[in-house]
Order: structure tokens, then sequence, then C-alpha cells
């Protein structure tokens, strides 16, 4: 039995699909298909059911499952201590993300990049949710996201700022040039809201708990990116954090409620977890990201 084995049935077991996990792997259907069945071989044990239409986990299949998992993260750990010990920036890095950071997370990757190309990254955008299953799962080191409602006793929290929900509109907007804004006053703008599955539309939920039937809501989108796409180009206000505007130049942001709706922005990652060097590095980045002039003047 070989980590390679066990790497790809963990591939197969997550897709339940031979050619999908192929691809991700990028080794032919064939070789995949060999690999699997010399590793059940090994094992003494069928791990798949596998019909014409349909793949399957075998009951020997769901148990090692969580094992392998284990295995190859305790390789990867090996790997990585190894590599710190000798002073040698390498291994691979993961580091999960929620779509409000993407902008905060390319300046960071791009510096990161700079000074660290020995280092193969691994970035994947997903909700909260999706997040910190990743993480439970250790499929990822690290985690960008507000923080949520639910504390999970294996997951810490490092906070590195706190934002407030504001309001996004174009320069040039006729409330673009107040320096705060109440409710009341968005009555009568169209008016976009952050998807159900985004923090920053929980965080409008659970803090205001308002009738929105009273806003002239326009838009509702997962999407921070298109969101302010909307905003730069109509009279619409985008109910948000500022972030998705960081590198916008052509848009404002004007604190709601007088900034009162704060929302911490944290790192998650495992308690007891071992801590790449390249993680710490990159988080050193990324709280200086956070006191750049721009993202302190907004939040």
């Amino acid at each position: 039995m070989e980590i390679r084995q066990l790497r790809y049935f963990v591939t197969v077991a997550r897709t339940l699909n031979f050619s999908e996990a192929a691809r991700r792997l990028y080794v032919t259907q064939g070789t995949l298909s060999q690999q699997i069945q010399q590793l059940e071989f090994d094992l003494g044990s069928q791990l798949f059911e596998r019909s014409s239409h349909s793949v399957s986990l075998t009951e020997a299949g769901e148990e090692l499952l969580p094992l392998a998992m284990d295995t190859i993260s305790a390789s990867e750990a090996c790997m990585t201590r190894m590599n710190d010990l000798r002073g040698a920036l390498a291994g691979t890095l993961r580091i999960g993300a929620t779509r409000t950071f993407k902008g905060m997370v390319s300046n960071t990757l791009r510096q990161f990049v700079k000074d660290h190309g020995g280092v193969h990254l691994n970035i994947q955008f997903a909700t909260e949710v999706e997040l910190l299953d990743m993480l439970r799962k250790k499929e990822i080191d690290l985690a960008l996201a507000y923080k949520g409602v639910l504390d999970f006793e294996e997951i810490e929290s490092e906070i590195l700022f706190s934002t407030s929900l504001h309001i996004l509109m174009r320069k040039g907007h006729p409330l673009s040039e107040e320096k705060n804004l109440t409710l009341e006053r968005l009555k009568g703008h169209g008016i976009i809201i952050p998807g159900k599955a985004l923090q920053a539309r929980q965080s409008f939920d659970r803090f205001i708990g308002i009738d929105t039937r009273k806003l002239d809501i326009r838009v509702e989108i997962n999407d921070p990116e298109v969101a302010m796409d909307l905003v730069h180009g109509s009279s619409l206000l985008a109910i948000s954090t500022p972030l998705p505007a960081l590198d916008r130049s052509g848009i404002v942001a004007v604190p709601l409620e007088d900034g009162r709706y704060q929302m911490p922005c944290c790192v998650h990652r495992l308690r007891n977890s071992y801590r790449k060097r390249s993680a710490e590095l990159f988080l050193d980045l990324l709280r200086d990201q956070a006191c750049l002039e721009r993202i302190s003047h907004w939040v």
C-alpha cells in the first residue's frame, strides 16, 4: 500500500466518479482504476461498488476513508516538518477564503509568490461553512472568513481586524458625500443585498432584523465582484463590508448606522495542529494587508 494509492482512493471517494477523479489527479482513468484495484488486492477488501451508472463506497471503503485521510495528512506533516527543520521553505500551503476576501488574498499572494517561490500554493474560495468543513477534514491549512455564529472546539480563530457593514456606491452618487447612512436614508434607492449564503447577509439579517419590504431591493447576489460591477455601472447601492471594493477606485464606502454592525475578520485553523513555516509567513503578510491605510480607513 502506497501513499499515492491512498490519495487516489480518497479522491475517488470524494467525487464518486472515476473520470472526475482522474481529471483532478492528472492521470488516465485506466491508471487510476489499476491503482485502486491494486489497493483493493493489497487490503483484501473491495472498496467501491461499481456499476455502469454509479460508484459508491463499500463498508470497507467507508472504514478506510478517515484512516486514509489521516495517513495522508500525517505524511504531509512529516515532509513539512523535515523541510522546516532544514530551513527549506517548500511543500504545499493550502489556503481557503470566502469570496469577500478575494482582493485581500490576491494582494497577499502576489507578495508571497514573489518572496517564497518554492512553496506550492493551493487556493480555494468557498462559503464559511464549506471552509470550516474543509479545515476539520484537513483539506486546507488556513481559512480566511468573518467570525461566524457557531464555534467549533477543534478550530481556533485569530481576529485580524474588525470591519462593519457599509453602503457601497459609485463615486458621484447623491449619497456618496455622506459620512454615515441610516437604513431610513436608503428608502427610495435601489438596493443590492448579499446572497443568503454570505456572512455579510447573515450579519445583516442578525444585527438589523429589518423588514426588508421597506427597502427597494433590486438584486440579491452571492458574488461580491459582480455586485461591485453593478454598483460601479449604476445608481444601485450595495449593503456589504468595504472589502470587496478595496481595488475599485470608482466606489465609495459609507458606514451604515455609524459602523455599529461589527464583523471580525478571522484566520481560522485547527487547534493544536502543526504550524507550517510557510503558513506563518503567509499570515504575516495577511496581517500587513490588514494594517494598510486603505483597509484601516474603512474598518
